[in-house]
């Protein structure tokens, strides 16, 4: 199977990435699937494009945490976005077949617009994002695209936008799966939604020191204002935590008895989740300095991905100008 998906340079990846996102693409890599995983620079620009002052190092920075959680180069394709145009003549075509009502009608179009109310996002880029979106899939002729839920209504447009070429001008594209993730998103570290803005974000590439305060501050059931008071893990971020990173069914009884008849403290679980959460981390720490000890690699990686990804995106560019009647 043909699996594609790309993370926007926006920011540091946190542990929301990782469990939500990119242990869910290890395993697609490792099952065997054709497996294409890419820098969405370009979409960054669509809400950010007031500041480009970190753009080069975000990207970069990304493609040296992909490498660091297991993404193999030699299994997958790992690439920029900006670096193979075709995604851009494709965006092109594409939005010569969709409507702006039908854009607009798109969900995350005003709940994004709501959350970054501050920003002016009446940009024709900000837009045409799914279309963009729907362009990166459909280049690589993917059937398979790994994706938050609140991503799958983009992968319906997607499949609605190749339904419509296909019938309009010839059969070029598949019609894509969303592959949804088994990991909830992970709350911040103050129980609310994860964001920067709030500083309640665990990056991937945090400080052990600054992991441990993070951690030991965490908000808890608030039922526990005591350590003799029960409460419940199912109210606890904490509990999310411990799902997400892993936890045996022994440690898993041992919380959820501790915790509703008060037999241990919050500190008590919430070491217990620092211990697997380093187990996890660590070894993408050590990672991350071996990759660092060669400045090139990084750039040497996304210049070969770049060069496999153009070569199949202009394979299907030749089929799509073909069908639509164009001499170039």
């Amino acid at each position: 199977m043909r699996i594609l998906s790309g993370i926007r340079p926006t920011g540091k990846l946190h542990i929301g990435h990782l469990v939500g996102a990119l242990d869910n693409w290890v395993r697609l890599q490792n099952e065997g699937n054709e497996t294409f995983y890419f820098v969405a620079d370009w979409h960054a620009l669509t809400t950010h494009y007031d500041d480009v002052s970190h753009l080069k190092e975000y990207t970069k920075d990304i493609v040296r945490v992909l490498l660091a959680v297991g993404i193999d180069p030699e299994k997958s394709v790992i690439f920029v976005q900006s670096g193979v145009k075709g995604h851009a003549e494709l965006t092109l075509l594409f939005s010569m077949i969709v409507s702006v009502s039908r854009l607009e009608r798109v969900p995350t179009y005003k709940e994004i617009k709501k959350e970054l109310n501050y920003k002016d996002l009446s940009n024709a880029g900000f837009l045409i994002y799914p279309v963009l979106q729907a362009a990166d899939i459909l280049i690589y002729r993917a059937e398979g695209v790994p994706v938050g839920e609140d991503q799958v209504y983009h992968i319906e447009l997607t499949r609605e936008i190749a339904r419509r070429f296909n019938r309009m001008y010839d059969e070029v594209f598949p019609e894509p799966e969303a592959i949804l993730s088994k990991t909830p998103k992970l709350p911040g570290t103050d129980g609310r939604k994860m964001s920067k803005s709030y500083g309640n974000v665990i990056n991937i590439e945090i400080d052990e020191k600054e992991l441990e305060r993070m951690i030991l501050t965490m908000v808890t059931d608030p039922a526990r204002k005591r350590r003799t008071d029960p409460g419940n893990p199912e109210n606890c971020p904490v509990w999310e935590y411990h799902k997400a990173f892993g936890v045996t069914e022994e440690q898993s009884q041992w919380i959820r008895e501790g915790c509703t008849k008060a037999k241990i403290g919050c500190v008590d679980c919430k070491k217990l989740l620092l211990e697997n959460m380093r187990k996890r981390l660590v070894p993408i720490w050590e990672n991350l300095r071996k990759i660092d000890e060669d400045p090139r690699y990084v750039d040497d990686v996304i210049a070969k991905g770049n060069e496999k990804a153009r070569e199949v995106a202009e394979e299907t560019m030749e089929k799509v100008r073909k069908a639509m009647n164009l001499m170039f």
